[in-house]
């Protein structure tokens, strides 16, 4: 899962980008407006981390330039501004959700996972696949009563394959939600991610393949 933090206090911005990676997320941060905006409309995200007081713009404004272009991308708000009047206007312009500054990163967090579980109808951490099943808060995967052990990027690799069961999912799809924007990837990266999934996800379980391999597109889990 990829999200994008656009927040122009560098120490605040790197904390949340530290720990969001921690949790397993691929993360983009952004210090300014103009360049969060271009990021925001031109990249795909599963949620936008948005600071409301930004230089140049405020993220109010940001807001209704991300939705005025059709995105429908989930947006948390952070703000120092705490009124409710404050709040109304940040939901009005099409935030998600919205949090005051200062917060606790444990709260911060779940608002994350709810809100990108959200437009995916996905009522809680568990996904599953046939007879694979992941947990994506322990960060679990277990086939047939077997628990897997997975590096972060399969992991969170294997959780975007899973979300998208039964879709065919290109290179560069994988690539723009599973890596950061800034990340030196290749197309052959996600061959070899795919490859070390299939040595532990399906080889150890003989004849029944989850990850399939569309020739000439890219790759599906699941029927």
């Amino acid at each position: 899962m990829r999200i994008l933090v656009i927040e122009d206090e560098h120490k605040i911005a790197q904390n949340i980008k530290s720990g969001l990676e921690h949790e397993k997320y691929a993360v983009d941060v952004s210090y300014t407006a103009t360049e969060g905006l271009d990021l925001a409309i031109g990249e795909e995200y599963d949620l936008i981390v948005l600071d409301r007081m930004l230089p140049g713009m405020d993220g109010i404004d940001v807001c209704h330039k991300i939705r005025e272009a059709n995105i429908h991308t989930p947006i948390l708000m952070l703000t120092a501004k705490g009124q409710i009047e404050d709040k109304v206007e940040g939901l009005d312009a099409g935030a998600d959700d919205y949090m005051v500054k200062p917060f606790a990163f444990t709260e911060l967090f779940a608002r994350i996972r709810a809100l990108i579980r959200r437009p995916k109808n996905t009522t809680d951490s568990i996904l599953q696949v046939e007879d694979l099943t992941l947990n994506t808060v322990k960060h679990e995967v277990i086939r047939r009563n077997k628990e897997i052990r997975l590096s972060t990027k399969e992991f969170t690799l294997l959780e975007y394959l899973v979300r998208h069961a039964g879709a065919l999912l290109s290179k560069e799809q994988i690539i723009n939600h599973v890596w950061s924007y800034d990340a030196d990837v290749l197309p052959n990266s996600v061959e070899v991610y795919i490859n070390r999934l299939r040595e532990k996800i399906d080889i150890p379980f003989g004849d029944s393949p989850l990850i399939q391999t569309i020739r000439g597109y890219g790759y599906k889990i699941g029927k």
